[in-house]
């Protein structure tokens, strides 16, 4: 909670300290789990604004640990949420039970507090954000199996630093657990 002030000509930084001198809150990583890609959205444990970060495209599970891990530590993750994605009835299917696997080894690997959050209808929501704002949804690129495209298929889809909808999904589910 405290800031810190820079001298320019010095480059000596001295810490001010705050009234209530408390611990900062802890920032808030949102998962947004799919087979092909991870949707991820962060909000700051002051301003606890979520906002979209990046789409992690799938390779394997102690590839996509490693590449989790290593963003907490940097992003300083206290908590991570991770999408629930039951049926528009509220039951479990096989996509539920995966993320909740998933879940699970996040909560191992990671050491963070992980909690489980229902994302019905925040792909569509997100969808209908990037529409709205004239941007072009972006999703994997179909499914090919022989020639020069399929060569292509196996390299990530770049995005230019344009939103995915898995990222802004993740985005949606993030605003909508901190709202509560």
């Amino acid at each position: 909670m405290g800031a810190f002030h820079g001298s320019r000509y010095t480059k000596e930084v001295t810490k001010l300290v705050t009234s209530k001198n408390q611990a900062r809150p802890a920032t808030i990583l949102a998962l947004d789990y799919g087979r092909a890609r991870i949707g991820l959205a962060i909000a700051d444990g002051e301003t606890r604004l979520a906002k979209p970060l990046d789409t992690l495209e799938r390779i394997n599970r102690n590839e996509d640990m490693r590449r989790l891990r290593e963003l907490a530590r940097e992003q300083g993750v206290g908590q991570i949420i991770v999408g629930l994605p039951l049926r528009l009835d509220g039951s479990h299917g096989e996509m539920a039970e995966e993320a909740s696997r998933f879940a699970e080894r996040v909560r191992k690997q990671i050491g963070v507090p992980v909690e489980m959050v229902d994302e019905r209808l925040t792909s569509w929501e997100a969808e209908r954000l990037l529409e709205e704002q004239g941007g072009r949804i972006l999703k994997a690129p179909a499914r090919v199996t022989s020639g020069r495209d399929a060569e292509k298929q196996q390299r990530k889809p770049k995005t230019d630093g344009k939103l995915t909808v898995d990222a802004l999904a993740a985005a949606v589910m993030l605003k909508e657990y901190l709202e509560r």
